[in-house]
């Protein structure tokens, strides 16, 4: 299965990109699919999920800031991240699984290259 991770950039603090993320797991009737971003010198960070029933989670350090939504007629994942902070520079990821629900699952089978997102102050 394909992923493919567009729309990063460079941007100034407080301003917003929208990451989009092209796959093949869409075609699937039951998938969970997810943001990570990885910083120099850092683990790679789950951001947020999202089910096939729309169903999102989010994590602590993104919450209001990010949002994650889906075209599965377009076969598309979306993050669109607003407020952006000099902390966000990172390589954004998308990862998929095919699993009847996300849950607290982490360990996605499926990944992107990524696509750098570099904010400045």
């Amino acid at each position: 299965e394909t992923l493919a991770e567009s729309g990063g950039g460079s941007v100034q603090s407080g301003g917003s990109l929208r990451l989009s993320c092209a796959s093949s797991l869409f075609t699937y009737q039951r998938y969970c699919m997810a943001w990570y971003r990885q910083a120099p010198g850092q683990e790679r960070e789950w951001l947020t999920s999202i089910h096939t029933d729309g169903t999102t989670t989010y994590a602590q350090s993104v919450k209001g800031r990010f949002t994650t939504s889906q075209d599965a007629g377009e076969g598309t994942l979306f993050l669109q991240m607003d407020s952006l902070e000099p902390e966000d520079t990172a390589i954004y990821y998308c990862a998929g699984g095919i699993w009847d629900a996300c849950g607290s699952r982490r360990d996605f089978g499926y990944w992107g290259r990524g696509t750098q997102v570099t904010v400045s102050s």
